[in-house]
């Protein structure tokens, strides 16, 4: 959500966001209804100022001439009262309408963010890593899963439906030592750590900006709760409706939580193994900063470096792309992702996004601080896969495969796994 005021006076900047990120959005509907809302407000404010001066008139019989001027300002708050009562009304109306297209309007993406039409115009920044070359044809995730038991898709299917699956064994294990290992590492980092409820209010998804456009791939329980796709959601919505302290900027956390995505629209994509499933587990990195654009860059960068140094640490090749305007959605201002090879598959595969978004999501949760004039400001907000699992899994299992049909554990993983240095 952006200010209404810079709204109206950069329509301009409005419309070729929309442009750019390929939403429609008619900014000038906007404007209109701003100004009714505007006129309405006026208007119950002057009735509510007459009437209190009626009221002061009549508690006060001193300033009346007559008894009869004291019956006509009666019948004057009346109508008033009726008035208003009409106008509160209608206010309530264009309200919804105001609200409604507020939460349509596109943030301004940076001008570093190459425009384009879809992903196909995505740009790839750089590359990291020796894409293995493997003596032997090297199996997919799935082979190796079922080969040393490390994941039941089978039964996983019949226990949860459609993209179920069970990791167990040295599966099982794998995704626990990538939790630990990565959790150290960003808590060494500075970052706090925090476990966040996936279970969330429209509020809190309404806040982060995955309502109301993402509804169709979001979990809806009978109490009209939400099943989040990410742990940024609840980590934003925590200091929803705070004032902080300028002192205790930036907040840095790193957040676990299990996620759930229905996938909509992806049926006939990825249906086996562990890349697209409904059920997974991410750390997220979350940070509060300063309503400061270059502050935003940097802590942006950070996050980003924060995520090739786990995966240099990991030794899973990858290249990070930065994303189009048409593939970044409503709230950003500018997108990261950082893809990992897949041997099986002969390309790279998106394992992390890292995003800022100004004071996009801060004014819609309301997350305040006072600035070094005691002026109170929205903070900027970002946020960056750490780790997602069991995606992440795919990339390790597949470029840690050897020759003889054992995989490796890669090093930093080795102290989380009870002694396994090799699957065999």
């Amino acid at each position: 959500m952006l200010d209404i005021k810079f709204i109206r006076e950069h329509k301009d900047f409005i419309k070729e966001a929309a442009r750019k990120k390929r939403i429609s959005f008619d900014v000038e509907a906007l404007v209109d209804i701003d100004e009714k809302r505007k006129s309405i407000l006026t208007s119950i404010e002057n009735k509510k100022a007459e009437q209190n001066k009626c009221s002061l008139f009549i508690a006060n019989p001193q300033h009346l001439g007559s008894s009869y001027q004291k019956q006509e300002l009666i019948e004057k708050m009346t109508v008033l009262k009726t008035e208003m009562k009409k106008e509160e009304e209608e206010l309530t109306e264009v309200m919804k309408v105001w609200h409604d297209l507020m939460l349509q309007v596109p943030n301004i993406p940076d001008m570093s963010v190459p425009e384009g039409e879809s992903e196909n115009d995505n740009q790839e920044l750089r590359t990291w890593g020796d894409i293995p070359a493997f003596s032997f044809t090297p199996k997919n995730h799935i082979e190796l899963c079922e080969m040393y038991d490390l994941a039941d898709f089978e039964r996983g299917a019949k226990i949860s439906g459609f993209r179920g699956y069970v990791l167990k064994g040295a599966g099982a294990q794998l995704e626990f030592a990538v939790w630990q290992y990565v959790m150290n590492f960003m808590v060494n980092r500075g970052y706090n750590p925090m476990i966040v409820p996936s279970l969330v209010r429209r509020e809190t998804l309404m806040g982060t900006g995955y309502l109301p456009q993402g509804e169709d791939d979001l979990y809806k329980t009978q109490d009209d709760e939400y099943l989040a796709g990410t742990g940024e959601v609840a980590t934003m919505s925590y200091y929803a409706g705070e004032v902080l302290d300028k002192k205790d900027l930036p907040k840095k956390m790193v957040a676990f939580s299990p996620c759930f995505r229905r996938e909509a629209g992806s049926h006939s994509r990825d249906t086996k193994g562990l890349i697209r499933v409904h059920e997974f587990f991410k750390l997220e990195q979350v940070i509060l900063c300063e309503a400061s654009h270059t502050l935003s860059v940097d802590f942006h960068e950070e996050l980003l470096k924060n995520t090739e140094d786990i995966m240099q640490e990991l030794g899973i090749p990858y290249r990070v792309i930065l994303m189009c305007t048409a593939d970044i959605g409503l709230g950003h201002v500018k997108k990261y992702d950082i893809e990992a090879w897949v041997p099986s598959q002969n390309t790279y595969r998106e394992t992390h996004s890292a995003s800022y978004f100004h004071d996009f999501q801060a004014r819609r949760l309301n997350i305040r601080y006072k600035d070094d004039e005691g002026k109170l400001r929205f903070v900027h907000s970002l946020n960056n896969t750490a780790i997602a699992t069991p995606r992440v899994l795919v990339a390790i299992l597949e470029n840690y495969q050897q020759e003889d049909g054992s995989i490796k554990i890669p090093d930093v993983l080795k102290p989380y796994m009870n002694g396994i240095e090799i699957i065999k």
